[in-house]
């Protein structure tokens, strides 16, 4: 994951909404970063505030809109896009993990709490991957049960399908209990 280091706090997030095979996406940046790819409608997106404001020519906007069209159309498997998620010190942990699994790959909700150094933390680390920023570009659709079941998705588990099927992946059915 190329994040970039930022100091100013008090910066404006530019935004705009794209069109997807798995519905409207809105995306979202400061100055020089990628802040936000969401599933419009969906668990943890944010609202909109006074400091946003709708920029669909925005640099960092148009280069992640054409990068996932690419990935969507199968003619991308990683991201070159700079990055800037922002949480906890623990969530962007998970997250730098998260960025790690490559395309067609999964890993489990437990190997992915070992692998961020918390192996006891499970639960935690699914939270995390719940709440990041930045769906699809950090590939938390890569993330199943210890069965290799589907579970958990901040987009809903058929959209987390799609992305399965598009990486050419096989999941068990969906479930919510095994992690």
């Amino acid at each position: 994951m190329k994040q970039t280091n930022r100091t100013v706090k008090n910066t404006t997030t530019s935004y705009s909404v794209i069109k997807s095979p798995v519905g409207e996406l809105l995306l979202t940046a400061d100055d020089s970063a990628l802040t936000g790819v969401y599933f419009a409608g969906c668990n943890h997106v944010p609202a909109e505030s006074k400091q946003w404001t709708r920029n669909p020519q925005h640099p960092v906007l148009q280069s992640a809109a054409k990068q996932l069209a690419e990935y969507f159309a199968g003619k991308r498997t990683a991201f070159s896009i700079s990055l800037h998620p922002s949480g906890t010190d623990f969530q962007e942990k998970v997250w730098r993990e998260i960025a790690r699994i490559p395309y067609g790959k999964t890993v489990s909700y437990s190997h992915l709490a070992k692998r961020a150094g918390t192996p006891d933390a499970v639960r935690a680390a699914g939270t995390a991957t719940g709440r990041n920023p930045l769906s699809i570009v950090i590939p938390c659709h890569r993330v199943v049960g210890k069965n290799g079941a589907l579970c958990g998705f901040a987009g809903g588990l058929e959209r987390k399908q799609y992305l399965h099927t598009l990486e050419g992946l096989s999941a068990k059915p969906a479930t919510t209990t095994t992690r």
